[in-house]
């Protein structure tokens, strides 16, 4: 194992800032699954996504010297992350935050017709999930496909643990409301 992989992150980010650059690479390889994940459930395209992440990584090179080691350097990446697909969807207003469908791997034979309602039901989600306000979506999302908990997300999307517990459970109530009405042959509008 190189000397490089056994560094802490923070000692990567000090080498970095004290001109060993390429030793940036290796916090790109630790956390290149991780922002890639997060911005490929908030994308719809994955050449999209990877052109986000590549931006990411610049963004978060340029601005390693504003690192604070007293957090956690996947949180810190996660919020640069979230912030900046918010961002620039923003500036290219129009929807692009999604699910991946689900493709539950069952045991056992399932039928045609569960498979299909199954879809359905994943599809119908995703549809309201995707329609939800990003101050709904991001931390339902981060919650409950990245399995963060209700502080780290307070703490990528800077805001309060009340507002995240608060708008997690709102989402919540959208989204049922939604695929209520979905179940009950109506249109679901938000």
């Amino acid at each position: 194992m190189s000397e490089l992989k056994k560094m802490s992150d923070y000692d990567i980010i000090k080498s970095c800032l004290d001109g060993q650059s390429d030793n940036f690479s290796e916090l790109v390889s630790r956390y290149k699954n991780l922002v890639y994940s997060i911005i490929l459930r908030m994308v719809i395209d994955k050449e999209e996504a990877n052109d986000l992440a590549q931006e990411v990584f610049i963004k978060v090179y340029k601005n390693l010297d504003k690192y604070y080691p007293e957090f956690k350097f996947s949180t810190w990446i996660m919020r640069i992350t979230t912030n900046h697909v918010i961002d620039v969807r923003r500036k290219r207003k129009h929807q692009m935050i999604s699910l991946d469908e689900r493709q539950d791997l069952t045991l056992g034979a399932v039928s045609p017709e569960v498979q299909y309602i199954e879809k359905e039901s994943a599809a119908d989600l995703k549809k309201i999930v995707d329609s939800l306000p990003d101050m709904y979506r991001v931390p339902i999302i981060l919650y409950h496909h990245q399995g963060l908990s209700y502080q780290e997300i307070a703490n990528i999307i800077e805001e309060p643990l009340s507002k995240v517990k608060n708008r997690i459970f709102r989402g919540r109530k959208i989204l049922k409301e939604g695929l209520l009405n979905v179940k009950e042959g109506e249109a679901y509008e938000l």
